[in-house]
């Protein structure tokens, strides 16, 4: 007689648990292996270097790999990706994360544009946003930590990704 074998699975929160040991792992490993820590501001040039965005040669390894392809579904995508292990994200049932600001930039976008502390290049909230996840030393909500988020999303999310993550945030408004 054959046995009747279930495939393996993992539930949602063990998935999450995952998740986020592996993102913390790896932001880790990039503060270590990162430069030495942030550059003093040269006067007149305000973050200037933080809004530079390098392209590097790829090769066929693991470290290329996105952490989301933006085939998958939002929430896979936030997941996947760490924002749900920081950030409070409505509407994402896993992102409960109190280190980085809640996302509601739907408003939240244009009041940071319109702050005199904003610094950056954005001209709009899409850009505000983009700029927030590949650059998020360039502007930091008052009452967080800069170098918390890690500076490695341009090379780790797909461009839908990235594209399908700005669609949603900027959907939600603040209650």
């Amino acid at each position: 007689m054959a046995e009747n074998k279930k495939p393996f699975q993992l539930d949602k929160e063990t998935l999450v648990i995952i998740g986020v040991a592996c993102l913390v792992f790896l932001w880790t490993v990039d503060r270590i292996f990162s430069a030495k820590g942030p550059k003093e501001e040269e006067p007149g040039k305000p973050n200037a270097e933080r809004m530079e965005i390098r392209e590097e040669p790829k090769k066929v390894e693991k470290a290329n790999v996105p952490l989301a392809t933006g085939k998958e579904p939002i929430d896979k995508i936030f997941i996947q990706s760490g924002c749900a292990a920081c950030h409070t994200i409505p509407g994402i049932v896993a992102a409960r994360g109190r280190e980085g600001p809640k996302l509601e930039l739907g408003t939240n976008a244009r009041k940071r544009l319109a702050d005199p502390n904003y610094q950056g290049r954005a001209n709009t909230d899409w850009e505000y946003v983009q700029e927030s996840i590949l650059n998020p030393g360039v502007y930091i909500v008052k009452g967080y930590r800069d170098h918390v988020m890690p500076r490695w999303y341009g090379q780790k999310l797909s461009a839908e990704a990235l594209d399908k993550i700005i669609q949603y945030l900027l959907k939600i408004e603040e209650v």
